[in-house]
């Protein structure tokens, strides 16, 4: 594994491997806590995420060490020279920390992003769906609603499902019968259920599945065909999701480069805006 990034060599040592429910919920927190990581317990890790002492074990074993220890050991040799546990300077207060966690997280999508061709095949497969439905509930709703909104403005139909219920199947039927091929999902935590029920639903109609998740191993992984992870920050009361906010607008940037009218679109826009004043110049 090379680069600094701790984050990013966490998602090699991981890529290819056929993990349990259990053990994709440890490598979450293990990207999500990447720094802390190698200076973790085994008990420290599995309280954080949740599960027991022995699924460690055996989730290190998985990976092909003899152990945890080995585990640990391995990820010590290979973290860069830097703070310890914790990895902050006590000198900031907890709001400035939490602007220097979303710092952080950028900068694990900087590094993602160096590999363009998932964008760019994210951005063939909305721009070629007609409609294109934008899911997104509850903590995400505010990401998918923003998406459709500029969405809007270059693709010809952009339907935003951003409320649950039973209607939201019936959603996806009319999205599906209307055209639609791919749907492009926004999942952050807490994951609702009813997101992940809702994207084997539509896989099951055959639509092919977007996703911009917090982790590669969040629930909605198992029912995406294309997912991209971006981080969110964990450092206030409530979780904050600048790199998911962004990777959007980068989807968005794909998706137009695909739409040869996108550019047209935009520029009848703004001619209509100035005609009817939309905006204080």
């Amino acid at each position: 594994m090379s680069g600094s990034n701790p984050a990013a060599r966490l998602q090699q040592l991981f890529e290819g491997r056929r993990l349990t429910p259990t053990q994709r919920r440890i490598a979450h927190w293990m990207v999500r806590r990447a720094g802390d990581v190698p200076f973790l317990s085994s008990v420290e890790l599995a309280e954080l995420a949740g599960v027991s002492q022995p699924s460690v074990t055996r989730f290190a074993v998985a990976l092909g060490f003899d152990g945890y220890p080995a585990l640990r050991k391995h990820l010590r040799e290979v973290a860069p020279a830097g703070p310890g546990p914790g990895g902050g300077d006590d000198t900031y207060n907890e709001y400035q920390q939490a602007v220097l966690g979303e710092i952080e997280n950028l900068r694990h999508l900087a590094d993602l992003l160096a590999d363009p061709a998932p964008v760019e095949r994210a951005g063939r497969m909305l721009a070629a769906s007609r409609p294109l439905p934008v899911l997104g509930l509850r903590a995400a709703s505010s990401q998918a609603r923003g998406f459709g909104y500029f969405a809007a403005k270059v693709h010809p139909d952009v339907r935003v499902l951003d409320e649950g219920g039973s209607m939201l199947h019936d959603r996806i039927d009319a999205a599906r019968r209307a055209g639609a091929t791919a749907l492009i999902c926004f999942a952050l935590p807490r994951h609702p259920k009813e997101v992940v029920d809702a994207l084997g639903y539509a896989r099951e109609q055959g639509l092919a599945v977007v996703s911009v998740a917090d982790s590669a191993f969040a629930p909605v992984a198992k029912f995406s065909d294309l997912l991209i992870p971006a981080a969110v920050g964990t450092g206030l009361a409530f979780d904050t999701a600048c790199a998911p906010m962004l990777l959007g607008r980068v989807l968005l940037e794909a998706m137009c480069d695909d739409l040869p009218d996108a550019q047209a679109r935009l520029e009848e826009f703004d001619a209509r805006a100035v005609a009817r004043g939309l905006f204080v110049e």
